[in-house]
Protein backbone atom coordinates (compact mmCIF):
# COMPACT_ATOMS: atom_id res chain seq x y z
CA UNK A 1 0.00 0.00 0.00
CA UNK A 2 1.19 3.57 -1.12
CA UNK A 3 1.52 6.47 1.45
CA UNK A 4 -0.73 8.20 0.30
CA UNK A 5 -3.66 5.39 0.20
CA UNK A 6 -2.84 4.44 3.83
CA UNK A 7 -3.20 7.48 4.67
CA UNK A 8 -6.24 8.19 3.11
CA UNK A 9 -7.68 5.10 4.85
CA UNK A 10 -6.57 6.64 7.87
CA UNK A 11 -7.94 9.56 7.69
CA UNK A 12 -11.46 7.47 7.44
CA UNK A 13 -10.89 5.84 10.87
CA UNK A 14 -13.38 6.16 13.58
CA UNK A 15 -10.82 7.38 15.89
CA UNK A 16 -11.59 11.46 15.58
CA UNK A 17 -7.07 11.51 16.92
CA UNK A 18 -6.15 8.86 13.91
CA UNK A 19 -7.88 10.92 11.57
CA UNK A 20 -6.87 13.96 11.94
CA UNK A 21 -3.64 13.31 12.22
CA UNK A 22 -4.23 11.31 8.73
CA UNK A 23 -5.24 14.43 7.46
CA UNK A 24 -2.53 16.67 8.47
CA UNK A 25 -0.45 14.40 6.83
CA UNK A 26 -2.35 14.33 3.57
CA UNK A 27 -2.00 17.77 3.78
CA UNK A 28 1.61 18.22 3.99
CA UNK A 29 1.53 15.76 1.14
CA UNK A 30 -0.43 17.51 -1.11
CA UNK A 31 1.39 20.70 -0.77
CA UNK A 32 4.77 18.31 -1.82
CA UNK A 33 3.40 17.13 -4.70
CA UNK A 34 1.71 20.50 -5.76
CA UNK A 35 5.43 22.44 -5.35
CA UNK A 36 7.14 19.65 -7.35
CA UNK A 37 4.74 19.51 -10.15
CA UNK A 38 4.40 23.79 -10.60
CA UNK A 39 8.53 23.65 -10.43
CA UNK A 40 8.12 21.30 -13.04
CA UNK A 41 5.64 22.97 -15.06
CA UNK A 42 7.90 26.44 -14.86
CA UNK A 43 10.54 24.16 -15.89
CA UNK A 44 8.57 23.37 -19.38
CA UNK A 45 8.10 26.75 -19.82
CA UNK A 46 4.43 26.68 -18.77
CA UNK A 47 3.61 30.43 -17.61
CA UNK A 48 1.84 31.46 -14.42
CA UNK A 49 -1.62 31.71 -15.68
CA UNK A 50 -1.38 28.00 -17.24
CA UNK A 51 -0.61 26.48 -14.16
CA UNK A 52 -3.21 28.53 -12.11
CA UNK A 53 -5.90 27.45 -14.76
CA UNK A 54 -4.92 23.56 -14.33
CA UNK A 55 -4.88 24.11 -10.36
CA UNK A 56 -8.68 26.03 -10.17
CA UNK A 57 -7.02 28.79 -9.18
CA UNK A 58 -5.71 32.56 -10.22
CA UNK A 59 -2.64 33.20 -11.36
CA UNK A 60 -1.78 36.20 -8.60
CA UNK A 61 -2.93 33.41 -5.86
CA UNK A 62 -0.51 30.53 -7.45
CA UNK A 63 2.18 33.52 -8.01
CA UNK A 64 2.05 34.66 -4.45
CA UNK A 65 2.54 30.64 -3.76
CA UNK A 66 5.69 29.86 -5.51
CA UNK A 67 6.77 33.10 -7.33
CA UNK A 68 9.41 33.98 -5.38
CA UNK A 69 10.90 30.32 -4.64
Amino acid sequence: MTEATDLAARAGDRDPRVGLRAVAALRRLLERLEAVQVESARGQGWSWQEIAAELGISRQAVHKKYGRQ
